[in-house]
């Protein structure tokens, strides 16, 4: 959890190895024995966000719908007074580490676009499921961090309408 919230706050670049085995009551020694380097650690503690998703969470996976549901997660994770997930935050402002992008996406590919290409159905699985997780982190982005008025302002029912359909399309295309 130190791991977490260290990379979450700082980034990959920012997080320091003492630090986040300070916040976890270890040495760093022995953060460097469990996971073999920082980057072991970075991996690790994104893996770690990506075991309980809540936009791809099982019980959307399964419905009939799952584009209405994850409308409807990805509206709600973003409304005006949520806290931004620790995943979206160790990934945006790990962004500029050349290292960490790589991490990024490896745990990324393996897990979330994974998962989405799974419920693609028709041509190009891999590339509409990435498009899908695009639209979900630049939602986030503008909404969530940004602030863009437009995304602000709108109720959350308009922003499931819109976004329903556009998830619709990268599934059943």
């Amino acid at each position: 959890m130190s791991a977490r919230k260290a990379f979450a706050r700082s980034g990959y670049d920012g997080a320091g190895v003492r630090e986040i085995a300070e916040g976890a009551g270890v040495t760093a020694m022995l953060v460097n024995r469990y996971f073999g380097s920082k980057e072991g650690l970075f991996a690790e503690a994104l893996a770690a966000t990506m075991a309980t998703p809540i936009i791809l969470a099982p019980e959307n996976l399964g419905l009939a719908n799952p584009a209405a549901a994850f409308a409807k997660a990805l509206v709600s994770i973003t409304e005006k007074d949520a806290t931004p997930l620790d995943g979206f935050l160790i990934l945006l402002r790990s962004a500029s580490s050349e290292r960490a992008a790589e991490i990024g996406r490896e745990q990324i590919e393996k897990r979330h676009q994974k998962v989405m290409a799974s419920l693609v159905k028709g041509e190009a699985a891999l590339p509409r499921a990435a498009i899908a997780l695009s639209l979900i982190a630049g939602f986030q982005v503008m909404r969530q961090m940004v602030g863009l008025t437009a995304l602000t302002d709108a109720s959350d029912d308009e922003l499931v309408r819109i976004l329903e359909p556009l998830f619709e399309q990268l599934l059943n295309a």
